[in-house]
């Protein structure tokens, strides 16, 4: 069984179909899935998916593309969602995006937001999904602040050292289909460094579409291909990375 643990059902790409494709993923040995929202309309989304289908979970949080000047008031809605809907199961997505973001006025606002949310899960007790692009420093800085706190970050794209840091504070790394692309040298020297136990695999679905389907529009039925890749680099067999990665996501979000 496979536990895709990052995908959007929520884009409007999945408008079309989003029903018949997320009923039919059972029948392709896509055991969970956890959508993770990006603001309060997207995390309402994730948890009517979730209310919807047994083996779809929610996160709810602030993304830091999604910011604007009424996040304190967005930041209450979240709250409500996680403390109210029972099958809602980490903050996320939240974390720092500089990748776009050039104002430093702009990226000290992500950093205070993700901060906020840092601190609504140390509240909760609840996991996180940490998004970091081109943040590496400030997203560590804001994470070793929160000791307590566990989570996921997710797309990996950090070095091998920041890694092992993390794996240090207690999170576990997950990859998407980035590692089967053929400039993926540095994903594939952290996961030979990690230890599966400490691995997650997802699709971040619509995007980030695995080879050999680049082009297409992403989903969980590609999910599988995360769990080949880790197994060559690895050298285990795939059956015991689905196991092993499927265990992990469960017991990061607590899921029986």
């Amino acid at each position: 069984m496979l536990f895709d643990t990052h995908a959007h059902y929520d884009d409007k790409r999945f408008d079309p179909d989003r029903d018949e494709l997320l009923a039919s993923l059972p029948a392709h040995d896509i055991g969970l899935i956890l959508n993770p929202g990006c603001d309060v309309e997207t995390s309402r989304k994730a948890v009517s998916y979730a209310q919807k289908y047994a083996f779809v979970y929610a996160a709810v949080g602030i993304h830091p593309e999604n910011i604007n000047e009424s996040w304190n008031n967005d930041l209450s809605v979240i709250q409500e969602l996680a403390q109210t809907e029972p099958k809602v199961r980490a903050i996320g997505e939240i974390g720092l995006d500089y990748y776009w973001e050039k104002d430093e006025h702009a990226r000290a606002r992500q950093q205070v937001v993700f901060a906020r949310q840092m601190e609504l899960a140390r509240e909760l007790n609840m996991p996180v999904i940490v998004h970091d692009r081109d943040a590496h420093g400030d997203c560590m800085e804001i994470t070793r602040r929160y000791p307590e706190v566990r989570g996921v970050y997710h797309c990996y794209a950090g070095s091998v050292e920041m890694a092992r840091e993390l794996l240090r504070l207690g999170y576990y790394l997950s990859f998407t289909g980035v590692i089967t692309f053929k400039n993926a040298r540095r994903a594939i020297e952290v996961i030979r460094e990690v230890p599966i136990d400490r691995l997650m695999i997802e699709t971040d679905a619509p995007y980030m579409t695995p080879e050999p389907f680049r082009g297409r529009r992403n989903s969980s039925l590609y999910v599988y291909r995360m769990a080949e890749t880790i197994a060559e680099i690895k050298g285990m067999s795939v059956e015991e990375v689905e196991r092993i990665t499927t265990e992990n996501g469960k017991r990061l979000f607590a899921i029986s």
